[in-house]
């Protein structure tokens, strides 16, 4: 298998300010060896590497989906932050693979014209998003299929068909998730956009169990509710988790993971933190430290496969763009972090 052509591969000592007598993580990772796709993963996991880092700076099926664009950011923002922390030993850092970036800017340069008030350049623009779907899935379902953990960050909430379609093919079963959201993203078929992502993939067999967290009842239509009720999927509203212990809501949410016995994809659009730069700024979410122990509870489970960390977008801070890439790439590295916990508790308890 030849090294999509689209894969851009990151040096992430670009991205490292170095200083005397200090290793940071960006000087520790690995990233793909030479030769070609199959080749490299191959040596990777030969080499011990078993988390592939992937990003897709895109924000294709967020404008598709009448949203702000941004979400092209994230990669970046993550990789500024993540490169440039301490290399202690506390994280297993050896473990993850560098794979690169889904190179959308073409993609993205057709879309950026387009005017989404006029019908044909919308159904243009999530017909770019099917384009989109195709590269994530040339990158990931490999990885799958080799049996790596995947960590894909940046880009709208569209990129999680693509995940669970690679993961459903490379585990020959349909999938569950959770999702750490205010939205279901379970909008009509209308053409691929950032808010149908999980109803494409239950049409399509990859996502047979599916459960919110933190859904904003306000902010979903009707009709997308009901397509969630009639294909038996349930949520935790948000007004249902203030007041209570997190700790306590999350107990819930693993036991009916568990009950699934299907590979998990762990899902987090980052507006359901409070006042993180993102294509749906939220002012009445979630804070950090439960964004932190949703992802480290779940990485916990036997059966996680993914960590998707979809629509952060520095470029929409209210105080600039600089801004924007230290508060997005604290928040995704962060909760990059608390996979990677929580994958560690995982061995040590199943060892």
């Amino acid at each position: 298998m030849q090294t999509p052509e689209f894969l851009n591969t990151d040096d992430l000592s670009r991205y490292v300010k170095l200083r005397p007598h200090e290793t940071k993580v960006g000087q520790a990772i690995s990233g793909l060896a030479s030769g070609s796709y199959s080749e490299a993963l191959n040596k990777a996991w030969e080499q011990g590497q078993r988390v592939a880092l992937v990003g897709v700076p895109e924000s294709i099926g967020v404008k598709g989906n009448l949203g702000r664009p941004g979400a092209e950011g994230g990669w970046q923002a993550f990789l500024n932050s993540f490169a440039n922390l301490q290399h202690t030993g506390l994280l297993s850092t050896h473990e993850l693979l560098l794979v690169g970036a889904v190179n959308c800017d073409d993609l993205m340069s057709q879309a950026e014209p387009l005017d989404v008030a006029n019908e044909h350049d919308l159904q243009t623009i999530r017909q770019l998003v099917r384009r989109v779907d195709a590269r994530v899935r040339e990158v990931v379902e490999p990885l799958f299929q080799r049996g790596f953990e995947v960590i894909l960050i940046g880009g709208g909430h569209n990129n999680a068909y693509p995940l669970l379609m690679s993961l459903s093919n490379a585990t020959g079963q349909a999938c569950g998730a959770i999702n750490l959201d205010p939205h279901a993203d379970f909008r009509a078929r209308e053409g691929r956009h950032s808010g149908n992502g999980f109803s494409y993939a239950y049409v399509d067999g990859a996502l047979s169990h599916y459960h919110v967290v933190g859904l904003h009842q306000a902010k979903n239509s009707g009709s997308s509710l009901r397509q969630m009720a009639d294909a038996g999927m349930r949520y935790h509203a948000i007004h249902s988790i203030i007041g209570r212990p997190f700790a306590e809501v999350m107990d819930e949410v693993a036991a009916k993971s568990v009950s699934w016995q299907r590979p998990l994809g762990i899902e987090v659009d980052v507006d359901c933190l409070t006042g993180v730069p993102a294509s749906a700024v939220n002012y009445s979410g979630l804070s950090l430290d439960q964004g932190f122990s949703y992802v480290k509870r779940l990485a916990e489970l036997e059966d996680a496969a993914y960590l998707h960390l979809a629509e952060a977008a520095p470029s929409l801070c209210p105080t600039g763009f600089d801004d924007g890439l230290k508060q997005t790439g604290q928040v995704l590295t962060e909760l990059v972090i608390a996979y990677m916990l929580g994958r560690e508790r995982r061995r040590r308890t199943t060892a």
